[in-house]
């Protein structure tokens, strides 16, 4: 009886019934994501990131998917995606950065300072000669820098919980602005130069750079994707099947392409544009001028930024003595790693990555308030960790954090068109930022 049971099963696993139909199917499914080799949880992030925008598009009346609002929302989201990059590598390492808005604060005040204030008045330096700016710039990367030390030396070498130390410099860097001389008083306008920074229809790179750096974007991935597959394959390690390499050629090209083409469609003001052509002799035709405006300028420096990032924590020794610190710091130690050390360049690594997003916010209000940066800690925690990176430790990727920007700014974006107060956008952040940790501990104790 026996047989005839087991017989009778193994013929009905066979059937082509509609159960075993989609077993199959999901079966397939599965092995394709497998050899396409995709992170799972960026996965998510995409979709995530589309029900996010399909969602606000449909109750803003189609105003979200806009070449304008996109335009705005890349903007926005870089200056937070340029932290977030540097949270990766502290929140990986085990510690925290309570200060990274108030450092911003004081970086952005200080570097505005500089080039209206002090060089003008101590040393007779005009606002807009034309290496002030970069005078600026250059002190606010050593002050951060220097900022980054102090934190670090305080955690890494004095033994004092990073949470408490980031705390105290939250309140600390945050009150020094009204002690640089003005009493926090608004300091305008910046440097034009210095302006370009912050994007603008002036701060893009217009329409044929934007597509010269899409064509590189492409031949970058392209180069990423066939050299990984050199490598694994040199070494004996599987890899991905030609359709694969393909596909996610096609589509990482498709993105990127597409963002250019985003970024095109969004024209200059007109009354900007009748301006120009009035500057340059040109005859508005009858639809008025179309100006593309272009990728911005702070997102070209988020993208450079994230690149930078990415090469430091997967292709350096620093990058891979983080991770080891995160998995398990006794071993690292163990292992010859100089924790405290590195600990420490995390830190410094963080300051002057406030420094440049402190740069971008400044020249993108053309001014310098003592509010700068307020609440911006809250949105790069929650970048970091809705990106993929375990406050456990040794487990985060740059990219993910960037597109996690880009979600919080989304949702910050969507809810501002939807009309919804400033109290109610702190709870569905705080919210997410919550549901985002549980999340992570969750698939940390499943994983153990």
């Amino acid at each position: 009886m026996s047989d005839v049971t087991n017989a009778a099963a193994d013929v009905g696993a066979m059937a082509p019934g509609p159960q075993n139909s989609l077993r199959a199917a999901a079966d397939r499914g599965r092995g394709a994501l497998a050899s396409l080799e995709i992170d799972t949880r960026l996965l998510g992030m995409l979709a995530a990131t589309a029900i996010i925008w399909i969602g606000f598009n449909i109750g803003s009346g189609g105003l979200f998917l806009t070449s304008r609002n996109l335009w705005n929302l890349s903007v926005q989201s870089a200056s937070i995606a340029i932290m977030a990059s540097g949270m990766v590598l502290i929140i990986v390492s085990r510690n925290i950065d309570l200060s990274v808005g108030s450092v911003l604060g004081l970086l952005g005040y200080t570097m505005a300072m500089v080039q209206v204030v002090w060089l003008p008045s101590d040393f007779g330096v005009a606002l807009g000669t034309p290496w002030i700016w970069l005078v600026a710039l250059a002190v606010g990367l050593v002050l951060g820098a220097a900022i980054g030390v102090i934190q670090g030396v305080l955690v890494a070498y004095g033994g004092i919980p990073a949470f408490i130390v980031t705390l105290g410099g939250f309140l600390v860097w945050r009150g020094m602005i009204f002690q640089e001389g003005m009493q926090g008083q608004t300091i305008a306008p910046v440097d034009d130069t210095f302006a370009l920074l912050g994007g603008g229809p002036n701060g893009a790179v217009g329409l044929w750079p934007s597509w010269v750096l899409g064509a590189l974007g492409c031949a970058g991935v392209i180069y990423l994707l066939v050299s990984r597959r050199r490598e694994r394959s040199r070494y004996g390690f599987p890899v991905r099947p030609p359709w694969a390499l393909v596909t996610l050629m096609v589509a990482g090209c498709a993105g990127i392409l597409g963002a250019v083409w985003v970024a095109n469609n969004y024209f200059w003001p007109a009354a900007l544009a009748t301006q120009y052509a009035e500057a340059h002799g040109i005859v508005e035709p009858a639809g008025g001028l179309l100006i593309p405006t272009g990728i911005a300028i702070p997102v070209v420096i988020m993208l450079a930024v994230t690149l930078v990032m990415t090469i430091i924590a997967t292709r350096l020794r620093f990058g891979r003595y983080v991770f080891a610190i995160g998995g398990n710091p006794e071993a690292a130690e163990l292992g010859g790693i100089n924790v405290r050390r590195v600990i420490v360049g995390t830190y410094v690594l963080m300051g002057v990555l406030c420094a440049i997003s402190a740069a971008v916010q400044t020249a993108r209000l053309d001014a310098a308030v003592t509010n700068l940066g307020f609440q911006n800690e809250l949105d790069v925690i929650a970048a970091a960790v809705i990106g993929g990176t375990s406050f456990s430790g040794g487990i985060g990727t740059i990219p993910g954090a960037v597109l996690g920007a880009v979600v919080m700014q989304s949702l910050r974006s969507g809810m501002v068109m939807m009309k919804v107060d400033s109290p109610m956008q702190d709870i569905v952040v705080g919210a997410v930022l919550v549901a985002a940790v549980g999340l992570d501990q969750f698939v940390h104790r499943r994983s153990k």
